[in-house]
């Protein structure tokens, strides 16, 4: 008996769960899905102390650790031989932003680079590094007065310091200069990301293993302290400085050799950024759930015509290095604003379609009919056929646009939580009482937060010229039975 009464109410369930879109007013839309390459917010490759728009670095060389030499803008934003993109990236020497003396800052300098990336349709992502290779990429001049000349055998200390990162005095000056960054910039809306730079060459953390505690956790945290409200991701570098970050904020990580399958092996046992270091440091310092909060962010090795001229690398390697990038669940690329060899377009446009976050609507359905001042409900499938979230907050939104009349619902749902796979999102609005009676089209968008102008691309036919995608036809009117 009660075998028979569960076969009963199973049948029940199964019965009522698919009518729940089968009562007869009801449109159901299944868009159709395109492959198109879209250039959307925070995801993609970036340009590189350039923006959209400037010519590239020539050959296979790049610059970057200096202030931005700014190109001539002609009003086209198209990039020739490299993808279209959201994003700029400005790193920079921690001499050219504190030049003179302790607290004078050249804010100019970001403020720039800052309002340059927003007329050319992009956010800026930036590194303070503290210092580079040779006298030009020294720390400060004023900082340098303090610790005195560099002695020859001051890198037996550890790699690539040119001042002692444990040294208290390092610590306060560079935390202070984060904490007055952070001050003048964090939640700027177009700051994408800050690169949590601490210590080594570059800005690249050589050395931070070497690092006292107190030392690790005062520089960490004054990144985290300083930009509650900006992404922040680190260099790959150690289990210490790693686990230690993310015990604290949600923070990203990054790392600045893709690609590296050979570079320097000869010199080093065998050993590569791609077979050796990667796979083992993601998971080792703790950081291989860190892209479910906070962006990964990688950088080449070398430059795309590097790969293909003087590595020789083949189309399959090309395809390893690209996938491996999308099982750390990459959301954006560094090329250094190098050509893509004409070759490998297709290999780079599949890579595109994948990383970061990719909405395709696969079905979305809605009542016929619905009265002024009523209820507006529709249900709907989407699938994020990306590898990562979006990181931003983005404001999905519906709009009726009629003969007399156009209305847009700013919808609360929190997209920021869509991972990889089948998202299942139900809602409802309600009409204005006054709304006009009348046939309207229903249409849909990601909009920006501040401007509220459609700002996501979805990979779905039937975008109209402003950014909405028409899902179909709704009539507005009074019921006829009381």
């Amino acid at each position: 008996m009660k075998k028979l009464l569960i076969a009963v109410l199973c049948a029940l369930c199964a019965t009522a769960l698919p009518a729940q879109d089968q009562f007869p007013d009801t449109t159901v839309v299944r868009p159709v899905e395109t492959d198109d390459v879209l250039n959307n917010p925070g995801i993609g490759f970036m340009t590189f102390q350039r923006f959209n728009g400037d010519t590239l670095n020539a050959g296979m060389g790049w610059t970057e650790g200096f202030p931005i030499q700014y190109q001539e803008f002609d009003g086209d934003l198209t990039n020739p031989d490299h993808p279209a993109t959201t994003l700029a990236y400005f790193r920079v020497y921690w001499r050219f932003l504190e030049p003179d003396a302790d607290d004078h800052y050249n804010w100019a300098m970001i403020d720039k680079a800052l309002k340059t990336a927003a007329e050319r349709g992009q956010t800026l992502i930036l590194r303070i590094a503290p210092y580079g290779t040779g006298p030009e990429r020294d720390v400060p001049v004023w900082v340098r007065k303090i610790f005195g000349a560099e002695k020859p055998d001051s890198l037996k200390e550890a790699p690539r310091w040119r001042v002692p990162a444990n040294d208290k005095r390092y610590v306060e000056l560079y935390t202070d200069m984060v904490s007055d960054l952070g001050r003048r910039y964090n939640g700027h809306p177009d700051l994408e990301l800050v690169d949590l730079s601490i210590v080594g060459f570059w800005g690249e953390g050589a050395g931070s293993s070497e690092m006292e505690q107190w030392v690790r956790e005062a520089l960490v945290d004054s990144y985290i302290d300083a930009f509650p409200d900006t992404h922040l991701d680190m260099l790959l570098t150690d289990e210490k400085t790693n686990k230690y970050g993310i015990s604290r904020a949600d923070v990203g990580w990054r790392v600045d050799c893709v690609g590296d399958l050979g570079f320097w092996a000869k010199d080093q046992g065998g050993w590569t950024h791609m077979y050796d270091y990667y796979p083992r440091g993601i998971i080792e310092f703790g950081m291989e759930d860190a892209w479910k909060k906070a962006p990964i962010s990688l950088e080449i090795c070398g430059t795309l015509l590097n790969w293909r001229d003087k590595q020789k690398y083949n189309l399959e390697q090309v395809r390893y290095i690209f996938d491996e990038t999308l099982k750390w669940h990459i959301s954006s690329f560094n090329a250094k604003s190098s050509p893509v060899p004409p070759e490998w377009w297709p290999e780079v446009n599949r890579w595109l379609n994948k990383m970061g976050y990719r909405y395709v609507l696969r079905r979305f359905s809605y009542p016929d009919k619905v009265r002024p001042h009523g209820k507006l409900g529709f249900r709907s499938w989407w699938e994020n056929k990306g590898v990562a979230p979006i990181y931003r907050r983005f404001t999905p939104a519906l709009r009726l646009v009629g003969k007399k009349r156009t209305e847009v619902f700013r919808l609360d749902e929190d997209m920021r939580q869509w991972l990889p796979g089948d998202i299942i999102w139900n809602d409802a609005v309600f009409l204005p009482h006054d709304m006009p009676e009348g046939d309207y089209d229903l249409q849909i968008a990601v909009l920006n937060t501040r401007t509220l102008k459609p700002a996501v691309k979805l990979a779905i036919e039937g975008v109209t010229d402003d950014g909405w995608y028409r899902l179909g036809k709704i009539t507005v009117e009074e019921d006829t039975l009381k």
